[in-house]
């Protein structure tokens, strides 16, 4: 397409870590249930610095910054969102909901609310919970959540990578914020 420059880096008018450190943050807190990939915490890392995510809690097994693959793939976002390791992904959730946080799982499960069908309350801070790349997340924190939040899918396959359902997700919180 004439027209059409693809812009350089130097264009985009980013934030610098400070700006980021300083601005008003997306009303939401990712949570990360014992993710295995480096890869995958890393792009989840980007994803939340694209989308100015509060924070992301990285927890059980998830590795933390500072690592090589993860710094691989986070692109210098380990700098900016706000993190925090904790050992018991259910003892956060049940933190987090003592402070009038609203918890999501993203999870395929019964009862669960398709994402283009969930509505978001005003003035509500909402956390996401991604879990384990072959388990999932927790029935015991699936249990605990406020709403199962489930990606619509229509092909042959039965999950996404949790680093493009981070994506997917974030996105449409975002949007609907």
């Amino acid at each position: 397409m004439e027209g059409s420059r693809k812009l350089k880096n130097s264009e985009l008018d980013r934030k610098t870590v400070e700006e980021f450190k300083a601005s008003k943050k997306t009303p939401l807190i990712i949570i990360l249930d014992n993710i295995r990939s480096l890869n995958n915490i890393g792009s989840v890392f980007r994803t939340a610095d694209a989308f100015l995510v509060e924070k992301i809690y990285l927890c059980g097994i998830t590795a933390t910054p500072p690592h090589k693959d993860i710094q691989k793939t986070a692109l210098g976002a380990t700098d900016t969102v706000d993190w925090e390791h904790q050992k018991d992904t259910l003892q956060l959730v049940q933190n987090l909901k003592s402070q009038h946080v609203k918890i999501l799982s993203i999870e395929q499960a019964e009862n669960a609310i398709m994402l283009n069908d969930f509505s978001l309350e005003p003035n509500q801070k909402y956390a996401i919970i991604f879990g384990n790349e072959v388990k999932g997340v927790q029935q015991q924190v699936v249990s605990e959540s406020d709403a199962v939040i489930e990606i619509p899918q229509y092909g042959s396959k039965h999950s996404l990578n949790i680093s493009v359902s981070a994506g997917v997700v974030i996105w449409d919180l975002f949007n609907k914020l």
